[in-house]
């Protein structure tokens, strides 16, 4: 089917996108929300200029839309009836649902946003645990930063750290160490990947707070040649 991709710029995204195309799904478009009212993307804090280099990168057109909170939903059904004009059937959506306390409200939010625009929903990531997606990526030569930690488990000391075999070792050793079962709240930002035709290079960031999340704040990157 032509698919678009519901982008993040992080990890889920990135091997949601792969695993489609693989399964010979045809990506025409990756799409996002922007908040208007801080002109960044929503839950990663990303500048709309890093999503746009990202999917030069990748090599796959980006739709954007910008919204208020209060108009976020009705936008994105607007996004989709326009991806729906453009003959795209289908979305790809690189949500998780195991060990995820937020899944039913998840795909119950999918679900009121694609059927009014009659759009199909395709899950890759679904029902699929989270050290062996993890692992995919790494697999699969995906290079993913931490960009995002949360203040009360992991703190700014994350943000920069490359996720690898290392790392995803660490992640394990605090999940299992955990009385509750948390390691932390992170989100990533790939740098490049199987889908990448060109790769992406931080050069310049601030580290700030927006309390209770540290972000790497990217002011600067570049896309180069692989």
């Amino acid at each position: 089917m032509d698919v678009f991709v519901s982008w993040s710029g992080g990890k889920d995204c990135c091997l949601a996108c792969y695993r489609a195309i693989k399964s010979g799904h045809n990506v025409r478009y990756l799409s996002t929300m922007i908040m208007k009212d801080i002109n960044r993307m929503h839950p990663h804090h990303f500048r709309p200029e890093l999503i746009d280099l990202q999917a030069e990168a990748i090599g796959i057109p980006l739709m954007k839309r910008w919204a208020e909170v209060s108009e976020y939903k009705a936008r994105f059904i607007d996004m989709l009836r326009d991806l729906k004009k453009e003959g795209i059937t289908a979305g790809v959506f690189g949500d998780v649902s195991v060990g995820n306390s937020d899944s039913e409200e998840h795909i119950n939010w999918i679900e009121s946003v694609c059927q009014p625009a009659g759009i199909e929903i395709i899950l890759p990531l679904w029902n699929q645990d989270r050290e062996s997606l993890i692992r995919d990526v790494i697999d699969k030569g995906f290079e993913a930063v931490i960009i995002a930690a949360d203040k009360k488990y992991l703190g700014p000391s994350w943000l920069g750290r490359k996720l690898d075999n290392e790392l995803l070792g660490e992640l394990k050793t605090r999940y299992n160490n955990s009385h509750d079962g948390k390691v932390g709240y992170y989100h990533t930002l790939i740098l490049d990947g199987p889908i990448f035709k060109k790769r992406l290079h931080i050069a310049e960031a601030d580290v700030v707070l927006q309390d209770p999340i540290w972000f790497l704040d990217i002011t600067k990157i570049k896309c180069l040649t692989k």
